[in-house]
């Protein structure tokens, strides 16, 4: 059974995807793209703010300043990797 401090992690990582997929737009494959991208992201800023031992606004176990700022990186690469400008006809 998942710890509290992993289904608070999922909930937060879930939301910081759908957010960035309201505000950007796109089909349903971005909005799966972005909730992956957005859940790799928050477990590597969580596992890198551990292993660093920043302990800013945390919540519990959960190191939020780093595993947001980990969310929020993964969605910009996601989302710059995958926009592809359209080429003129």
């Amino acid at each position: 059974m998942p710890t509290p401090a992993v289904i608070l992690g999922f909930i937060l990582a879930t939301l910081y995807g759908a957010v960035f997929h309201l505000i950007r737009g796109g089909e349903l494959r971005r909005l799966a793209l972005f909730l992956l991208a957005s859940w790799l992201g928050f477990g590597l800023g969580q596992f890198f703010g551990t292993i660093g031992g920043f302990k800013l606004l945390s919540i519990g176990q959960i190191n939020t300043f780093s595993a947001t700022l980990g969310a929020w990186l993964a969605l910009l690469a996601a989302h710059f990797l995958t926009n592809i400008p359209k080429q003129p006809e």
